[in-house]
């Protein structure tokens, strides 16, 4: 099974700097919500074992956050090295179709879009925030076309 950390940074080794194709930590943790979401509607399990929480600013994996935070609003660098084969293809063509439907989105944007959906709505208000995978799940498969 993959970390959060291995889909962070396939995530990151898509853009291009060079176009303005960025992503800050508030844009990452979005789009890593969205491939966990994703996947456990189409293959019924998770793509990381680490934890979502329903933050203020809209679902995030505390240790991802943590790992990213010194870089604040700003872009993150490109990871300097990926391992592409601990990725099987069926995720990996995942993983590019939420990037290329949501990665066009400022963070903002998906930050708001979050704020409408039942995982993050529900988990909100509960003690330690935790979005639980069946929630996503659920929400997911009716997003599916």
């Amino acid at each position: 099974m993959l970390t959060c950390h291995d889909v962070a940074d396939y995530f990151l080794s898509l853009t291009d700097e060079e176009a303005g194709d960025l992503i800050s930590n508030l844009k990452l943790q979005k789009l890593v919500y969205y491939a966990q979401g994703y996947h456990l509607a189409l293959f019924d399990r998770p793509l990381f074992n680490e934890p979502i929480n329903a933050w203020t600013h809209g679902p995030v994996v505390p240790v991802l956050y943590h790992r990213f935070k010194e870089y604040g609003a700003g872009a993150i660098p490109t990871p300097e090295s990926l391992d592409l084969t601990k990725i099987p293809t069926d995720v990996r063509e995942l993983l590019d179709e939420v990037y290329d439907v949501l990665g066009q989105f400022s963070a903002w944007k998906l930050r708001n879009m979050t704020h409408e959906e039942l995982p993050w709505l529900e988990a909100k208000d509960k003690p330690g925030n935790l979005i639980a995978q069946d929630s996503m799940r659920e929400y997911f498969k009716t997003q599916l076309n």
